[in-house]
C-alpha cells in the first residue's frame, strides 16, 4: 500500500488492498459487535480521509462530478471485506460535503465560512472522522422537526444543546459529529457540530450513553444512542434557511449514493459467494431453486442499472437528488428480496452462523432506515412525483 497517498486513483489501489485484508478476516468480523482502531487506522493511511478534502486544501476530492465515482467505488470496494467499517467511512464525507461543495458564504458570513472551511478540512488532513447523530425520537427521520434547545453559552461563542439524540453511527471513533437543534429565538433548525474528542458518555461533560448498539443490522457501526445535556457546540458558520437551501442547490447530487455503494458491495460479495457455493450442483438444482436464482442475477443485475445510472446522473452534471434518492430506495428492497431469494437456494444451511448470508442480509436492511429513513424517503418521493423528470 503507498502511505501518503493525495491522488483518487491511489487512495482508491489502497483501498482496495485494505478491504482484501478485510475479507480474508471476514468469519471473525461478522461476529464482531464493536469497531477497531485500527482499522480506521488503515483507512487513514490509505488516504481515504483525504477524499473529504478539496485539491486546492490539500486534499484528493476535486467535486461531486468527478470525484463521486471514485468515494462511491472505494466504499463499494470497502464493503467486499467489512460492510461496518464501510458504512461509518462513508459518513465522513458525506458529512463534510456541505463545506466541500460550498467553497462561499455570502456576507455577512464570508470570512466565517472561509474559516471553518480551513478547519474542517484541516482535522481531515490530521486523521479525525466526521460522523452525524441528528436522528432524534419523534421526528420520523426528518432533521427539520428537530426540538432539541441549542442555547448560546454563556461563557463562550458557542452553544448548549440538550437533548436525546440516536444512530451515532461511528460513536468512539469519530472525531466531530454534527446534528441539528433548535437555536433559541429562532423557527427552525440548524446544523451544528460536536466535538467529541475526549468526551466521556457518564454525561460529566454533556454526553450520556443511554443506548448501546444491539449489533443489529449493521453489527458493529456502533450506532449508539446518546442523552445531550448542556453539550458544548459549534453553530454552521452560514447559518439558517437560505444556507441549507444553497447547499442543496450547490451538491446537486444523491445525499444517500455512499449508503447505496457500501450495499451494493455487499451484493456483489453475496452474489458471487453463492454462485461459487452452487456451482458444483447447478445441473442439479430444483425448478424453483433455478427460477429464485434466475431472480436473484436478474435483481442483482437492476441494482448495478441503477447504481451506475445515478453515478451517470452526477457525472452529467444534472441535478440528481431525486435520482440518487430514488437509486437509494430501489436498491434496499432489492437488496433484501436478493439476500432472502440467495437464502432459499442455499437451503438451511444459509441460516448456519458458519454461513455469512445472514450476516449479509442484515447488513443489507439497514439501507432502507439510513437517513433518509423509509417513511420520509418515501415522502420525498411522493412529493416530487408530478414536479420532477426521472
Amino acid at each position: 500500500m503507498r502511505p501518503n497517498a493525495t491522488d483518487a486513483d491511489t487512495i482508491l489501489e489502497n483501498v482496495k488492498e485494505v478491504s482484501q485484508k478485510f475479507a480474508r478476516e471476514r468469519k471473525e468480523r461478522q461476529r464482531r459487535r464493536e469497531l477497531h482502531q485500527e482499522d480506521f487506522d488503515l483507512l487513514k493511511e490509505a488516504g481515504f480521509n483525504l477524499m473529504a478534502v478539496p485539491v486546492d486544501q490539500g486534499g484528493a476530492y476535486v467535486g461531486a462530478r468527478q470525484s463521486c465515482r471514485h468515494l462511491s467505488e472505494m466504499l463499494r470496494i470497502l464493503a467486499h471485506g467489512d460492510p461496518s467499517v464501510a458504512l461509518v467511512a462513508s459518513m465522513h464525507p458525506a458529512v463534510i460535503s456541505a463545506w466541500l461543495e460550498v467553497p462561499e458564504a455570502p456576507a455577512p458570513y464570508t470570512k466565517a465560512w472561509e474559516d471553518q472551511r480551513r478547519w474542517v478540512f484541516d482535522t481531515a488532513k490530521e486523521g479525525h472522522w466526521w460522523g452525524t447523530i441528528i436522528s432524534e425520537p419523534g421526528t420520523g427521520g426528518d432533521p427539520t422537526k428537530s426540538k432539541a434547545p441549542a442555547v448560546k453559552d454563556p461563557n463562550g461563542d458557542g452553544y448548549l444543546i440538550t437533548g436525546q439524540k440516536h444512530f451515532g453511527s461511528g460513536s468512539g471513533m469519530t472525531s466531530f459529529m454534527i446534528t441539528q437543534a433548535l437555536p433559541e429565538g429562532e423557527d427552525s433548525p440548524d446544523t451544528f457540530i460536536f466535538d467529541m474528542r475526549g468526551v466521556p458518555w457518564d454525561g460529566s461533560t454533556g454526553a450520556k450513553l443511554i443506548a448501546p448498539w444491539d449489533g443489529q443490522g449493521m453489527t458493529a457501526t456502533q450506532s449508539h444512542g446518546m442523552e445531550f445535556k448542556n453539550m458544548p457546540a459549534t453553530r454552521a458558520a452560514w447559518p439558517g434557511q437560505s444556507a441549507r437551501n444553497m447547499v442543496r442547490q450547490a451538491l446537486g447530487q444523491p445525499g444517500g449514493l455512499a449508503f447505496t455503494s457500501v450495499i451494493v458491495g455487499v451484493i456483489e460479495t453475496a452474489v458471487e459467494t453463492a454462485r461459487a457455493q452452487l456451482d458444483g450442483k447447478r445441473d442439479s438444482m430444483k425448478p424453483f431453486e433455478q427460477v429464485e436464482w434466475a431472480r436473484v442475477e436478474m435483481e442483482s443485475w437492476l441494482i448495478q442499472q441503477a447504481y451506475e445510472g445515478a453515478h451517470r446522473d452526477v457525472e452529467s452534471g444534472a441535478d440528481a437528488a431525486r435520482s440518487g434518492l430514488l437509486c437509494k430506495e430501489t436498491v434496499a428492497e432489492l437488496a433484501e428480496s436478493v439476500m432472502v431469494r440467495i437464502s432459499k437456494v442455499i437451503g438451511g444451511s444459509a441460516y448456519s452462523r458458519s454461513q455469512p448470508y445472514g450476516f449479509w442480509l442484515e447488513d443489507v436492511r439497514a439501507l432502507g432506515f439510513l437517513r433518509p429513513p423509509w417513511g420520509f424517503a418515501f415522502d420525498r418521493i411522493i412529493s416530487g412525483a408530478w414536479s420532477s423528470r426521472v
